[in-house]
C-alpha cells in the first residue's frame, strides 16, 4: 500500500479471501504459507476502507496477486492489456496500461502514476509482467510481483522459476540488475521474508554482497484434507467437485485420478506444482 496524503494506491491485492490454506509440502519447495488474516481485513486493521482506495497496480495476472481486486469499488485497476485479457477484466475502471511516457532510467517505456510512482513493463514471468517502483527520500522501492520468488535467485542471478517467454524474463533480470547497480533500491520481493525486512529496514540491495538466508523455523500440525489442490504458482483452486470441463475433466474426477499431462488451466504448469488444500 502506499499513501501518498492524496489518494491511497495497492501494488496488488493477495489471493481471494475463500482461497483455501494449502498443506506444505517439503518436496516441493514452494509453498504459500499460514493465512494470518485476508487482505481487506489487514487494510482495515491499518485504518483503512476498500472505498478509501484509489488505484490498484496489478503486477500480474495470478490470482495471488489479482484474487482481491472485486473488493475495491471505487479503484481504477492498472495492469497490461495482456493479463487484463487472460483475466476477462472489463469496466470503465479496467485501466489498460499503455507505456507512454518514454523511458524511465534504463527501462524503456514506463507509465507515471503520481509523484515519484513509476508502472514499468517487466515482461517474462508472465506475457504482461509489469513492476512498480516508488521513490522517496532518495531510495527506489521496487515492488517487483514475482520478477524472482527469493532475494537469493536475485543476488545469484538466476530467473524465477516460472516465466512464460524465457527470452522477455531474461531481459527483463538484465535491467533489473542494471537499476539496482546504478540505483539505492530497496528490494520488495512478495513470497520472502526478506521482501518485508527489506521494507522495514529500508535495506538497500547490494547485488555484490547477499545477506544470510533465513532459515524458516515451522511446526506440524494436522488437519483434514478437503479434498481440493491449490496451485503453488498462481492460486489456481483444483475443485474435484467442480472438474475441468473445458479440458475434459468431467466433475467428480479426484485431483489423484486427473492425467499425467494435465496442466493447471490458469498458469500451465504440471500436477507437481499443487498443494493438498
Amino acid at each position: 500500500m502506499i499513501d501518498t496524503g492524496d489518494e491511497v494506491i495497492l501494488v496488488d491485492t493477495g489471493v481471494p479471501k475463500e482461497a483455501p490454506e494449502t498443506a506444505p509440502n517439503y518436496e516441493l519447495g514452494i509453498y504459500t504459507g499460514k493465512r494470518i488474516t485476508d487482505y481487506v481485513s489487514a487494510l482495515k486493521d491499518l485504518g483503512y476502507n476498500p472505498e478509501d482506495v484509489s488505484k490498484i497496480l496489478v503486477t500480474h495476472k495470478h490470482e495471488d496477486h489479482s484474487g482481491e481486486i472485486r473488493s475495491f469499488p471505487n479503484a481504477k485497476v492498472y495492469i497490461s492489456p495482456e493479463d487484463a485479457d487472460a483475466l476477462g477484466l472489463e469496466g470503465d475502471n479496467i485501466i489498460r496500461v499503455e507505456y507512454t511516457d518514454g523511458a524511465y532510467y534504463n527501462f524503456e517505456a514506463s507509465l507515471k502514476i503520481a509523484e515519484g510512482i513509476h508502472f514499468l513493463p517487466a515482461k517474462g514471468h508472465t506475457l504482461g509482467n509489469s513492476i512498480v517502483i516508488a521513490e522517496d527520500d532518495g531510495l527506489f522501492y521496487m515492488i517487483h510481483g514475482d520478477l524472482t520468488y527469493t532475494d537469493e535467485a536475485m543476488y545469484e542471478n538466476k530467473l524465477s522459476v516460472v516465466y512464460e517467454d524465457i527470452g522477455l524474463a531474461r531481459e527483463t533480470m538484465d535491467k533489473v540488475r542494471e537499476f539496482i547497480k546504478d540505483h539505492p533500491t530497496v528490494y520488495l520481493s512478495t513470497h520472502t521474508p526478506l521482501g518485508h525486512e527489506n521494507l522495514e529496514a529500508k535495506r538497500v540491495m547490494d547485488l555484490d554482497n547477499p545477506p544470510e538466508t533465513i532459515a524458516i523455523d515451522y511446526e506440524i500440525e494436522e488437519k483434514e484434507s478437503t479434498g481440493k489442490y491449490v496451485c503453488s504458482i498462481c492460486g489456481y483452486v483444483y475443485d474435484p467437485e467442480i472438474g475441468d470441463e473445458e479440458h475434459g475433466i468431467p466433475a467428480g474426477t479426484p485431483f489423484e485420478d486427473l492425467p499425467d499431462d494435465w496442466k493447471c488451466p490458469r498458469c500451465r504448469q504440471d500436477k507437481d506444482k499443487f498443494n493438498k488444500a
